[in-house]
């Protein structure tokens, strides 16, 4: 066991007292799932970088740069986008104050949308809260140099994630992001320029690596690369504009303008992290280029033990180490949240104690973690090849097209109808999975460059989710005032 492991297992166990202090403090629903809505812009901004910066970025994000160079910021871009769109709506979601969006899809389109929404949000966040498992295992292989197995290490993420979540809710979730949301932006910045140097200046990538990496849109990116590149960016955006992770946050926050001046300071983090990882990523792959045995998704770690001083090593190590267990606690915790607010309670009669839920939830904190684990653990044990980046893009696309148009219509347009709303979350959540699973089981034949027809699926997908909310709105008579009023009212609140 060597010395980066040991200092980052003692920060882990230093969380883990601190996060057994603050589950102490669990006392009702609003504490376990939005933090008592306590949270002031520091604490706001550091949990919400910490809780869309994951192993998205730091692996995923990371070979995507190793294989096609500055092409590769058009996956993070579409967040950034999303981030900009989000502020708009950031004090409106924090005024409506509830628990998960399955509040807001039942206002505007009954019952049945709150219902199949959550459903789709589960097999969406387990499936991140699955990656983050494997890409934490994947981690901690690459600090022991081997010692502890991928198998192992990501046996002892998923522990770590279920039990820290399980044991203080929002609550320690939010509190522990901020040291860690601060190690993350740290490690970042400074590494930069250690490894540039190191990899022989500003002129080195291009000396060495092919000239796909600097086009606008890599030719790595298959038959269609402006196609390929630009479904990144939609895949990525949509998620963020319609992310429960994030909405959890801003009901979390004290007043809507905390959520909101927060969101403006989120932009920059995110911005500044996912931009300097792609800059990493590049110049290490130059550096490692000459290396025929080298694993692309761990250009951004072998940096760190190789390119930097090892103060600077292992703080990036630990960084890469926080966003995968702060992404997996945030993304196990939502779709908990769902089960007992959407589900559970939604069609429970009967009034449940406060203590009740808070067990309930906890019991499904497990289960779902148990599920995540398994959908790593099963293509493990069969030595099924896995890739952090196709978990990531079905994750983000199946949300972002069964979830995102309706939410945000609910949010902005009145006249988005409850026809509107229920068809665009149903027909897009059954596209996504017809082209992504079923076609390519079905008739692999069709499929190019891992798309049928060479078509990234992002785009049917969208067009019919989209699509159908617009038509069928117009198509099916205007909402009501009372449908309208919680998220519309004749007075706007004070955002202040």
């Amino acid at each position: 066991m060597n010395w980066y492991l040991i200092i980052i297992f003692l920060y882990l166990i230093a969380l883990t007292v601190y996060n057994f202090l603050q589950s102490k403090k669990v006392k009702t629903q609003d504490d376990m799932m939005v933090a008592g809505r306590s949270l002031g812009v520091t604490k706001m901004v550091f949990t919400l970088v910490c809780t869309w910066i994951g192993s998205g970025t730091f692996i995923a994000g990371a070979e995507f740069a190793y294989k096609a160079g500055w092409s590769a910021l058009w996956m993070p871009a579409g967040a950034w986008v999303g981030i900009a769109i989000i502020y708009f709506l950031a004090g409106k979601i924090r005024t409506f104050g509830q628990y998960t969006i399955g509040d807001i899809l039942e206002v505007r389109y009954g019952k049945f949308a709150r219902i199949f929404g959550a459903i789709a949000l589960i097999i969406a966040f387990t499936t991140i809260v699955s990656y983050q498992f494997r890409a934490g295992g994947f981690i901690l292989n690459v600090i022991t140099d081997g010692y502890l197995s991928v198998e192992l290490g990501q046996f002892y993420a998923a522990l770590f994630v279920i039990t820290f979540t399980a044991l203080g809710g929002m609550i320690a979730v939010a509190h522990t992001d901020l040291p860690n949301g601060i190690i993350i932006i740290l490690a970042c910045i400074i590494s930069v320029p250690f490894v540039i140097i190191t990899a022989g200046g500003w002129s080195a990538p291009a000396a060495v690596l092919d000239s796909s990496h600097f086009e606008v849109f890599s030719s790595q990116f298959g038959k269609y690369p402006g196609l390929k590149g630009f479904s990144y960016f939609l895949a990525t955006g949509l998620l963020l504009l319609g992310i429960q992770s994030m909405y959890q946050k801003f009901y979390s926050a004290k007043t809507p303008g905390d959520a909101r001046k927060a969101v403006l300071l989120w932009i920059v983090g995110t911005v500044v992290v996912e931009t300097v990882v792609v800059v990493i990523a590049i110049y290490a792959s130059s550096y490692f280029h000459s290396n025929p045995n080298f694993a692309p998704a761990s250009v951004v770690l072998q940096a760190a033990k190789q390119m930097v001083p090892a103060p600077v090593g292992l703080l990036l190590l630990a960084a890469a180490v926080v966003v995968v267990l702060s992404t997996g606690m945030n993304y196990l915790l939502s779709p908990s949240t769902n089960i007992i607010r959407d589900i559970y309670q939604s069609l429970s009669k009967s009034h449940i104690e406060q203590k009740k839920l808070i067990a309930l939830q906890k019991v499904f904190i497990v289960i779902l973690g148990v599920i995540a684990f398994l959908m790593i653990f099963i293509p493990t044990y069969f030595k099924i090849p896995i890739s952090v980046l196709q978990y990531a893009y079905f994750a983000y696309t199946i949300y972002g097209v069964a979830i995102t148009p309706a939410l945000i219509a609910a949010l902005s347009w009145k006249r988005a109808t409850k026809a509107g709303g229920v068809s665009s979350i149903v027909l897009g959540a059954f596209s996504v999975i017809i082209l992504d699973i079923i076609i390519p089981l079905v008739s692999p034949s069709i499929m190019i460059e891992g798309d049928p027809w060479g078509i990234p699926s992002i785009y049917p997908a969208a067009l019919i989710s989209i699509g159908s909310l617009i038509i069928i709105s117009y198509l099916t008579p205007k909402p009501g005032e009372e449908a309208l009023k919680k998220l519309f009212p004749d007075k706007e609140p004070d955002l202040k």
